[in-house]
């Protein structure tokens, strides 16, 4: 038996830049003397390449320079599937989406190109209705630039890992996809009642 199960793989590319593009909030994972270093950024896909940029202050940004390879996770929606979604006899599952990549960094040490890249990520936020345009000259944009890090990173690896109830009948499928979605919407609204 192989694992992950390849009906759970996508390696269609179209599929993970979705992924990417719809939930652009990584985790960013390096190692250090055997040490793995986590930060959650957001990351912007742009010419074949992830650009983003880090707080000086954090210890992983002394990774961020060139040649130093990352691992990186986009999450997509999820949610535990109950036996009494589906039409048929199932056991309790949790779907997921989910794209890993793995890449080289390459830092961007011109602070002008670092502000750029602030600003594109900043429009692409914003999309598609702009409400928001942070202009290159921006005055706390230009106090802060000397502790932020920027870097890009060249992909090396592409894997998506799609658990969407694939192994079932097709009425289950849309019945799985469906619990989906009303548990994402129903989950975001009572975790934010409880919390504030």
């Amino acid at each position: 038996m192989t694992y992950p199960p390849p009906h759970h793989q996508d390696d269609t590319k179209a599929h993970l830049l979705e992924v990417i593009k719809s939930y652009p909030l990584a985790t960013l994972i390096s190692v250090k003397d055997d040490e793995p270093l986590v930060t959650h950024l957001p990351l912007i896909y742009t010419d074949g390449k992830l650009v983003g940029h880090i707080d000086t202050f954090n210890p992983q940004a002394e990774l961020m320079k060139d040649g130093h390879n990352v691992s990186i996770i986009f999450s997509g929606p999820q949610c535990y599937i109950s036996p009494s979604v589906y039409s048929t006899t199932q056991l309790p599952t949790w779907n997921y989406v989910k794209v890993h990549l793995k890449g080289t960094v390459q830092a961007i040490d011109d602070p002008e190109a670092v502000k750029q890249s602030i600003v594109s990520m900043t429009e692409q936020l914003e999309a598609p209705e702009h409400k928001f345009k942070l202009p290159l000259d921006h005055a706390r944009m230009h106090a802060l630039i000397d502790y932020i890090k920027g870097f890009e990173i060249t992909i090396t690896h592409w894997e998506g890992k799609f658990k969407l109830s694939q192994d079932k009948n097709p009425k289950d499928i849309r019945l799985a996809r469906a619990e989906l979605i009303r548990a994402n919407q129903q989950s975001i609204e009572a975790f934010l009642e409880r919390i504030f």
